[in-house]
């Protein structure tokens, strides 16, 4: 690595915020030895600008002796990130290489086929005579020989040990905060009627712990692989025998991959699995440790790494997370240079968001919504509902309100499409949204205001999160929740002259703060420091709707944090105190919606390619 030509490699014409002296400040600290250097820059500071500048530091061809790695590699765990990249012009000599399904056959009759289940999928010694214009070896042929290849994050983890993307000098990784979550998340394996293909052949038994979780993967293990014999016989298969062969050989692959780290005393990995509808239905086995996955995945495909993002709040606790001794790790501080009355934060709590709460919780905050919508009659507004089950009743009542002609919504199946319609319209409509609190770039009047309903807290159903409770790391818990917090606060402020008001509604936020406050960085702590109740106007459901109406409340850049008045807050749990509940178990994710409808619905969307981590692992 060539850290002395950072400034050089910045791709920009001029340097924007504190960007010159974080070059100067990673540049020292590669230069101190440090083979992984984390830059905690927060949101809008130009990450992508400084992860160019770093990744231009590799080694060339002419620079290295023989058997030494050469070139870089850019990776984000967001699709969207990447599709950003793809588009700036500033880093186009980035060469983007996405999975085989983003990418359509050429053959005649085949236009419609994803590469995946093209006819080369398809059959046996298939001699393509197009191969060199298909797109998607084409995009691969021009990454694997570019100087930086630019990929997501599952895309990169999926082709360790390929002889087409070896190991690189540099690896940059951009939203590398939930990096360990990731790696937990992609080696989850998932058992289930639409991921395993025999599935009727093979239901679960009542699984009772991770013995029980063994044995079945094992039968299972076998019988796919008299299948997987079955469909390799054939000389041609059908798209969806082709796409049966390689969930087969995935599925192998991953149960193999469980039975064999489960029985090895050496391994560092611990196991939980969860069966919550008992016997003949989904299980779901999880790694509660990444660190061995991601040695090979990610920590033996480079020599130097830098791990980009606004909210890796704890660096010991980081490294821990993902196999890194911190004492390799060096850390490097980018300050906010938005000024913080730009960005400021309005408590509206009206109480907390519990599955138990909620009920009583959200006709306040819809009442609150609709007089956050009056003092913003002209302005475009994001609401973050956490759950499409929240989504759901504070759409209702919306709708009972009477102001549903400014609201939009989506579901997981036209997520990107109703985004994408919302953001593109002139009208100050006000968009629910479901997990959108990072990778979303709204700059100027994209929105201008945004309202978060529950404290993000992780779900204490789900067994992961239990077993680490159980382990006392309720540092992760609390660390866990603030980052994706301050990973939306950052939606609506995108530059040093943006501005936008954050509104909280969920009283348990208040709390997350006091708890998460040794984690908190100054800049965020400042903002919070200046957080206050606004004066909204009263209720009149005309005004919400009225574009250009008057309104109590002003315009965002006239009502500043340090200026504006209490009074907001109604109702028997307005104003509830910050101290919350001893454990803040309560505030658990959706995992609390236990309803019937809920269920249903959640399973629904979990099948789709548009479920909240498709954006990240699915699409590959």
């Amino acid at each position: 690595m060539q850290p002395g030509r950072i400034f050089d490699e910045f791709p920009a014409p001029s340097y924007r915020g504190a960007q010159e002296q974080a070059l100067a400040d990673i540049r020292d600290a590669f230069e101190a030895d440090n083979d992984v250097v984390l830059v905690r820059a927060p949101t809008g500071s130009g990450k992508s600008l400084l992860a160019r500048a770093i990744a231009g530091c590799a080694r060339t061809a002419g620079e290295s002796e023989a058997g030494e790695p050469i070139d870089a590699y850019y990776t984000t765990p967001q699709v969207s990130q990447l599709d950003d990249v793809a588009g700036d012009d500033l880093l186009a000599d980035l060469k983007v290489i996405r999975g085989k399904n983003n990418y359509d056959c050429i053959l005649p009759g085949e236009t419609d086929t994803p590469v995946d289940q093209a006819p080369c999928a398809r059959e046996r010694m298939f001699d393509c005579q197009v191969q060199h214009r298909c797109p998607y070896f084409s995009d691969r042929a021009i990454a694997a020989n570019n100087r930086i290849a630019a990929m997501t994050l599952a895309y990169f983890m999926q082709t360790a040990g390929s002889d087409v993307f070896g190991q690189r000098d540099v690896l940059v990784v951009d939203e590398a905060h939930g990096l360990g979550n990731w790696a937990e998340m992609y080696a989850t394996i998932d058992l289930g009627p639409d991921t395993v293909p025999i599935w009727d052949a093979c239901e679960p038994p009542d699984v009772d712990g991770l013995d029980d979780a063994v044995s079945y993967a094992d039968q299972l293990h076998t019988m796919a692989g008299r299948r997987l014999t079955e469909v390799r016989q054939q000389a041609e298969l059908a798209p969806e025998e082709a796409a049966e062969r390689d969930k087969l050989v995935q599925l192998q692959s991953d149960l193999s991959w469980f039975c064999e780290d489960y029985r090895d005393p050496e391994s560092a990995t611990t196991w939980v699995v969860d069966q919550p509808d008992g016997a003949g239905s989904r299980v779901t086995i999880k790694p509660m440790a990444p660190e061995k996955y991601l040695k090979h995945t990610v920590w033996d495909r480079a020599s130097n790494f830098a791990l980009l993002s606004a909210t890796i709040l704890n660096k010991d606790a980081f490294c821990a997370n993902v196999g890194l001794s911190a004492d390799r790790v060096a850390l490097v501080e980018v300050p906010h240079t938005f000024p913080v009355e730009n960005r400021s934060l309005y408590d509206v709590t009206q109480g907390k968001m519990t599955y138990e709460a909620r009920d009583r919780t959200i006709p306040r905050v819809a009442e609150t919504l609709v007089r956050i919508m009056q003092a913003h009659p002209d302005e475009k507004g994001l609401v973050h509902c956490h759950s499409y089950a929240i989504q759901d009743q504070l759409q209702d009542h919306l709708r009972e309100f009477g102001v549903d002609s400014r609201v939009r919504a989506h579901d997981s199946a036209d997520r990107d499409a109703q985004l994408s319609t919302w953001k593109r319209v002139d009208d100050p409509d006000v968009f629910l949204s479901v997990k959108m609190e990072e990778a979303l770039d709204l700059e100027g009047d994209l929105c201008r205001w945004q309202l978060l309903c529950k404290a993000p807290y992780p779900n204490t159903r789900d067994s992961r999160v239990a077993a680490r409770l159980e382990d006392d790391q309720w540092g992760w818990y609390y660390r866990t929740a603030l980052r994706t917090v301050i990973q939306a606060c950052g939606r609506v402020v995108r530059a040093p002259d943006d501005y936008g008001a954050t509104y909280l509604a969920d009283t348990s936020l208040l709390d997350l703060f006091e708890r998460a406050r040794v984690d908190m960085p100054d800049w965020f702590a400042e903002q919070v420091d200046l957080m206050s109740e606004p004066d909204l106007p009263e209720l009149d459901v005309t005004a919400a709707t009225k574009s250009g109406s008057a309104s109590a409340g002003g315009s965002t850049r006239s009502r500043s944090a340090a200026g504006s008045s209490s009074g907001s807050s109604s109702g028997a749990d307005s104003g509830a105190s910050a101290s919350g509940s001893g454990s803040g178990s309560d505030d658990s994710d959706e995992g609390g919606d236990n309803g019937t409808r809920s269920n249903r619905r959640r399973s629904r969307r979990s099948r789709s390619k548009s479920n909240p981590v498709a954006d990240v692992w699915d699409t590959e």
